[in-house]
């Protein structure tokens, strides 16, 4: 598949699951879900969403957060579409054995046709529940870690980290650390420019899985030659009508025009003058397509 064609099935957003059900811990919910209504494609104008979010209500399509917010589901649970990724709010409403079982095996039932799933904070209560995480390694917020624990002792609990990913699962903390995973999130399906991008927008910075907040050093996580370099198309997508060179394409991921060269011409089996032209031609085409519909 060409870089072209590629590009254009990523446009296609991910459809992500949110599931919903009475006491629910609202920030849980709406933080994650904000960050990935946040995340789109690069282009001269706002571009694409990155993601469909929709909620699924566990029982009813109305519930009410621990805090007397009250949500409306796009869709009930026993209707609910095919997910590339849900995510499981915590909040008191799945420390409560009937709700927790519910979702556990409703989880059950889509783990074998979903990419992903996460839990934020004591959402992993569904997810311990379900089984699906015996013998991985998970988190969850600080309070609950040892009653967790003490309930499912077949998982592995890291008090210590902020959110962590084991294969095709992922676990945050309490708080912000729900955040966090998502940028994560988004950076392992779109790369770093649009995590960046919608991390700028919370204020936050990108964190690798398994590090704790005291522990953080951004020197520790710095993107790598290649990885800057294969980063370069999205920010190009958003500057096309700016005159670029190989000298300003080079200074931008911080490496010398020859290196940078060589090194885009392996990646990208073009030289950049070339994938620049490409790239605004097929703009072009999709603008002029859009002005004829």
């Amino acid at each position: 598949m060409t870089y072209f064609a590629k590009l254009a099935q990523e446009r296609t957003p991910k459809v992500i699951g949110f599931l919903g059900y009475d006491n629910v811990a609202a920030v849980d919910l709406t933080g994650p879900l904000e960050a990935l209504s946040s995340a789109q494609h690069p282009g001269e104008t706002a571009g694409p969403p990155c993601y469909k979010p929709i909620i699924v209500g566990l029982s009813n399509k109305s519930f009410t957060s621990e805090s007397g917010l009250h949500f409306k589901a796009d869709v009930a649970a026993d209707s609910a579409p095919q997910f590339d990724t849900i995510l499981i709010p915590g909040g008191k409403g799945l420390r409560q054995a009937e709700t927790r079982q519910q979702a556990a095996r409703w989880l059950s039932a889509q783990a074998s046709r979903t990419r992903r799933i996460a839990s934020v904070s004591t959402g992993l209560y569904a997810l311990a529940q379900s089984g699906l995480v015996d013998g991985r390694h998970v988190t969850t917020h600080w309070r609950f870690a040892r009653d967790v624990a003490q309930r499912f002792p077949k998982i592995r609990i890291n008090r210590s980290v902020a959110f962590l990913k084991d294969e095709a699962f992922y676990s945050s903390a309490g708080g912000t650390a729900g955040i966090e995973m998502t940028l994560a999130l988004i950076q392992e399906d779109y790369g770093g420019e649009i995590a960046r991008s919608v991390a700028r927008e919370f204020v936050m910075r990108l964190r690798p899985p398994g590090v704790g907040g005291d522990d953080f050093e951004p020197a520790v996580y710095q993107a790598d030659p290649t990885e800057r370099v294969a980063e370069l198309p999205a920010w190009i997508l958003g500057h096309l009508h700016e005159r670029m060179t190989v000298d300003s394409l080079a200074e931008r991921t911080c490496l010398c025009p020859r290196h940078f060269s060589r090194l885009f011409k392996q990646i990208f089996e073009c030289t950049p003058a070339d994938f620049v032209e490409e790239l605004r031609l097929s703009e072009a085409r999709r603008r002029l397509l859009g002005l004829r519909t």
